[in-house]
């Protein structure tokens, strides 16, 4: 495609987003006033879905639609690196070398990484309780397991981090969502509605669906970030045919 016609689709298409837009923006209540419709029917549908945390109910219920696009496209990023770094014939893998850490931060790393875990999984399974949830607890998880990399070495994340078994956890928690969708229609309800008993207010079991779907995500969020990481850092240690890592070429001077 020319880059005209690359302009002239894009004029097109923002034309089209434009007048949606607008549209849009003149049904809105008038700012200052009193009436606020989808605020009143979001907190009154959290009540019924017997959800503490009104966000999470949002996300994953009334929007769980939306929410499902938005992990597809954490899954697209991972998919993407898995094919654009993958290792080429020209590229072999060299080995880790060892790093040297202050001992205050291999000290500090330790006591951390356990901690940092056992928030992750807290954020995730009480989202449907508390501020937070999968998409929070994903990020909280991946970044702990990234502790011992920074306490310790690359050598040490290699060593618990199988990346191998978390591109697949990605692929079955993102299904995961997707097979959830499915049981309203089975029921005979609408895609993504709450199938299940809603238990009792402030409880963790309450929210039927929510926390199923929010476990999903939070599986799915905190898989996908620690392989985009681990496809980053396995870049960073290719080598090209001459054998020089490309942090150790120089740009010829003078």
């Amino acid at each position: 495609m020319s880059r005209t016609a690359r302009v002239r689709l894009f004029l097109c298409a923002a034309a089209v987003i434009a007048v949606f837009y607008t549209l849009a923006c003149t049904g809105l209540p008038h700012f200052g006033t009193a009436v606020h419709p989808y605020g009143d029917r979001a907190v009154a549908a959290t009540l019924e879905q017997r959800t503490a945390n009104t966000i999470s109910s949002i996300n994953f219920d009334q929007r769980a639609y939306d929410t499902l696009g938005e992990e597809s496209i954490l899954f697209g990023a991972v998919l993407g690196s898995t094919a654009l770094l993958r290792r080429t014939d020209r590229e072999r893998k060299a080995r880790p070398r060892p790093s040297r850490v202050l001992p205050s931060t291999r000290l500090f790393g330790a006591l951390l990484l356990p901690v940092a875990l056992l928030t992750g999984v807290y954020v995730v399974a009480h989202g449907q309780l508390s501020p937070g949830g999968g998409f929070q607890g994903g990020v909280v998880l991946a970044t702990a397991l990234h502790l011992a990399y920074v306490a310790a070495d690359y050598r040490v994340l290699q060593r618990i981090r199988p990346r191998e078994l978390l591109d697949g956890i990605d692929a079955v928690a993102a299904a995961a969502f997707t097979a959830v969708g499915f049981a309203g229609l089975i029921a005979g309800t609408a895609y993504l509605q709450n199938v299940l008993p809603l238990g009792t207010f402030n409880t963790l079991s309450s929210g039927g669906l929510v926390p199923v779907i929010n476990a999903a995500v939070g599986i799915e969020v905190a898989s996908g970030v620690i392989v985009l990481l681990a496809h980053f850092l396995d870049q960073a240690l290719a080598t090209g045919p001459g054998g020089n890592r490309p942090c150790d070429r120089k740009e010829p001077t003078g």
